[in-house]
């Protein structure tokens, strides 16, 4: 299976991403985001970030893996722990391509 340079790209941008937002947390003073429509854009960076990272395998695949991304971007929605979201979007594409 080859990787297609554009979604290897995407990956990398994705977690810089990620960890510019981790580090900003260590950069920015305590209060910075404690309330209003901050915290709510901060609260909804890692669910962006992950339905980023999802997206290029989902759509250029079979449908074990458009299964997998519809379930993972229902449980990001219901703000489901990052690990428990990628365990079952992991799980649901393996099931889905071992007994399709």
């Amino acid at each position: 299976m080859a990787l297609d340079p554009r979604t290897l790209a995407a990956i990398a941008l994705m977690a810089l991403a990620t960890m510019a937002t981790r580090l900003a947390g260590l950069v920015l003073p305590a209060d910075f985001a404690r309330r209003g429509r901050l915290k709510r854009t901060f609260d909804a960076v890692p669910p962006a970030v992950l339905a980023a990272l999802i997206a290029p395998a989902a759509f250029g695949n079979g449908w074990p893996e458009r299964v997998a991304a519809v379930a993972c971007l229902a449980a990001a929605a219901l703000r489901l722990p990052m690990l428990a979201i990628v365990v079952l979007g992991v799980g649901i594409t393996a099931l889905g391509r071992q007994f399709g």
